[in-house]
């Protein structure tokens, strides 16, 4: 009996282990600011750490959110990053932000980020949003999760899943996003877009 229990103890032990090394690891330091220096030689996530005796609060800085993004383009939408490119402060901290503005109509077409799960809030105007599941149980097809979002909501898209966002109100729209990925890198699946569109308008 009390070698089951010692198997039993050892087979938790193992389960309970590889599951807490299955997420990113902790930072060693408490930050890692991005630098372009090919003379430096630490890299942390892709990107060459500066040297923390230089580090200023710049580096964690960046103004520019409130400035309305430039709409007249063929989607009606634009997206403002705010990641590790422009913030290098962002490195290894795992988060980015954008703004995204959109004119009457205006689509941030559907897309995914493979690294990061987005959660939105809409600050202006009325958006629809959605995503599909990417794997479906037995007997389910792909479903699409939607809702119509106004001023003060709050909707969160999982990581790698495809979805959109679209302005089905009066009025242009603003959105801010956040995401868990230091780079909110997006890959484009556009194929919807003449759809949502023909479907409000």
């Amino acid at each position: 009996m009390a070698l089951k229990s010692f198997v039993l103890i050892i087979a938790i032990l193992s389960v309970v282990t590889s599951i807490s090394h299955a997420s990113d690891p902790s930072p060693l330091q408490d930050f890692c600011v991005a630098v372009n220096d090919s003379m430096t030689t630490v890299f942390v996530n892709g990107k060459v750490c500066k040297d923390p005796k230089v580090v200023t609060a710049d580096d964690f800085f960046k103004s520019g959110l409130n400035v309305p993004g430039n709409t007249s383009n063929q989607l009606g939408s634009v997206v403002t990053a705010v990641n590790v490119n422009n913030l290098p402060g962002l490195n290894t901290l795992g988060i980015s932000l954008a703004r995204i503005d959109f004119a009457l109509y205006g689509l941030n077409p559907p897309h995914t980020h493979p690294r990061g799960t987005e959660v939105l809030t809409v600050l202006e105007g009325t958006l629809y949003v959605g995503f599909v599941l990417s794997n479906p149980g037995p007997n389910m097809k792909n479903k699409l999760f939607t809702k119509i979002l106004h001023p003060g909501d709050v909707f969160v898209f999982p990581i790698g899943l495809i979805h959109f966002q679209f302005n089905v109100g009066k009025t242009k729209a603003v959105a801010f996003a956040g995401l868990s990925s230091q780079k909110s890198r997006s890959h484009h699946h556009c194929k919807c877009s003449i759809w949502l569109r023909s479907t409000y308008q």
